[in-house]
């Protein structure tokens, strides 16, 4: 979703990307990068759409969307956009709900790798939420496209169709593997003076394959997962003179405690997206069959050294009706409703999809299968938005550094400050987390953004939001020297859909520049 009064989705413009892509340029990790001075783009091809690209997006305006009790005041399209030679990607634009041509544009992207943006727009932060029944939509109170443009997914063409939005601010913002997506795509869009970049934001983004596993061990140890006599031998056989690994450790007996601890937070039942909340569709297995598709919901994000840990993706491969017919569906959800909408004929025609294009599935098992991950670690794209880096053969990433919070923050405050690369233009970046996803937890994005070692220009606090008249703790922020460490108290790895309000309260503050 793109945002600017209007999003790439509503509240910011936003443009939401919906389309089942088939295969990739010979960059896979660029999902959704344009080389944008090439005016081509970099990005996966959608399935031999042969139409022409629009001049002019008037055929792409939505003039009657199923569902709504009444349509919307807001305009909003959704079409295809060119993303080079014979390659299309699908888009929903929503205006934002007032004063559109002066409102910033936002990006929205959802990760996966390999999954539809489309989840965010209907079941987050877009203007209309999909409702159980899979065929009604309501408005959403909190829709973030009450303050920008949202726009899902391809930037160049969709200036080109849409250049009144040329000069409006430019936000890109993402969740999950998004954390990847985002940097590496602003890392492209600040080198391109026509786009009018003013910063990112992540949501519970994977910023750091690493440190991402070595603080799930201590998340779920500390939130009462994992018993005494577990956490002992992890830290006996995982650890060593104060210093843990848990990512990639080859000791056999460490990685044999990892197994045990696997299970529990990811095998066990225990929804991974929040911990408090039930699994929805009850205690999912690794595989199991749904009419014609076998399910999966493992999206490949973990890197935990598991030798002796059961390879379902090997096992899939020897089941021939899997070759057929593969859903992917993240773990302890529910996509029933937004697929029955979406694959809605009357939907469809609504949304000007091509006949020819696949049924909409909220993760694509063959983008996730076949899906090249380039990047561990998001370091190098954060500090050259920042305008600021670390000098050569200094670490950047505590992943493998902390047996404890004390002694990776004591290891971190040791590190020298980063210093100014240049005087060029800093963006403003926000990095948030529900608080209790098991995904992509809190703890691994707040060591992350402490890695980057910016100057400290707000402790960490309470931030407060306002609920029926009365203030409320949102969660906690650390603001440093252009970026901010945010989490938001009681949500999962879907922050909108768990405290829209909260997250509503958050994103106006960013877009507006306003203390958190």
């Amino acid at each position: 979703m793109l945002s600017s009064s209007a999003w790439w989705w509503p509240v910011v413009p936003a443009i939401a990307s919906s389309g089942q892509c088939s295969s990739y340029g010979d960059d896979r990790q660029r999902l959704v990068m344009p080389g944008f001075t090439q005016r081509r783009w970099v990005v996966p091809s959608c399935t031999g759409y042969t139409q022409q690209c629009p001049a002019a997006p008037p055929d792409h305006e939505v003039t009657y969307l199923p569902g709504l009790s009444k349509q919307p005041s807001f305009r909003h399209f959704s079409g295809y956009l060119c993303a080079g030679p014979g390659k299309y990607l699908h888009y929903w634009f929503v205006e934002a709900q007032s004063d559109p041509q002066s409102s910033p544009l936002v990006l929205w992207l959802n990760g996966g790798p390999g999954c539809s943006s489309m989840e965010g727009f209907l079941k987050e932060h877009g203007p209309f939420l999909i409702q159980p029944d899979g065929v009604t939509l309501k408005y959403n109170e909190y829709a973030w496209n009450k303050v920008a443009h949202n726009n899902y997914l391809a930037l160049k063409d969709f200036l080109r169709l849409f250049p009144e939005y040329s000069k409006n601010d430019l936000f890109l913002t993402g969740e999950s593997y998004g954390g990847v997506y985002i940097p590496t795509l602003a890392e492209w869009v600040m080198q391109d003076p026509s786009l009018n970049l003013k910063g990112i934001a992540v949501g519970n983004g994977l910023s750091s394959y690493e440190i991402n596993d070595n603080s799930l061990v201590y998340f779920a140890y500390y939130h009462g997962l994992l018993g005494t006599e577990l956490w002992k031998d992890l830290q006996a056989f995982c650890c060593s003179q104060g210093k843990c690994n848990f990512h990639d450790n080859a000791n056999l007996n460490c990685t044999l405690k990892m197994g045990e601890m696997i299970q529990i937070v990811e095998e066990s039942g225990l929804n991974i997206y929040n911990l408090y909340a039930p699994c929805d569709g009850g205690v999912p297995g690794s595989i199991r069959y749904e009419g014609d598709y076998l399910i999966t919901h493992d999206l490949g994000n973990s890197f935990i050294r598991m030798p002796l840990r059961f390879s379902w993706r090997q096992n899939l491969f020897r089941m021939p009706v899997a070759r057929k017919k593969v859903r992917m569906d993240p773990p302890c959800t529910n996509s029933t409703a937004p697929s029955m909408y979406l694959n809605s004929p009357e939907v469809r025609k609504a949304l000007h999809i091509s006949p020819e294009a696949p049924e909409w599935q909220v993760c694509s098992f063959d983008v996730n299968r076949n899906y090249k991950r380039l990047y561990m670690q998001m370091n190098e794209q954060y500090l050259k938005l920042l305008g600021t880096t670390v000098r050569a053969g200094e670490p950047t990433d505590p992943g493998s550094v902390s047996a404890s919070s004390a002694s990776y923050l004591a290891w971190a405050a040791a590190l020298p400050t980063a210093h100014s690369l240049s005087a060029t233009q800093k963006y403003r970046i926000l990095v948030y987390n529900g608080d209790v996803d098991m995904a992509c937890n809190f703890l691994g994005d707040e060591w992350f953004v402490d890695s980057l070692c910016q100057k400290v220009q707000v402790a960490r606090r309470p931030w407060l939001y306002t609920e029926n008249g009365e203030n409320q703790i949102g969660g906690f922020v650390k603001e440093f020297t252009n970026i901010a460490f945010l989490t938001v108290k009681g949500a999962g790895h879907m922050v909108p859909t768990d405290r829209p309000l909260a997250a509503f309260t958050m994103f106006c503050r960013f877009i507006k520049n306003q203390p958190y």
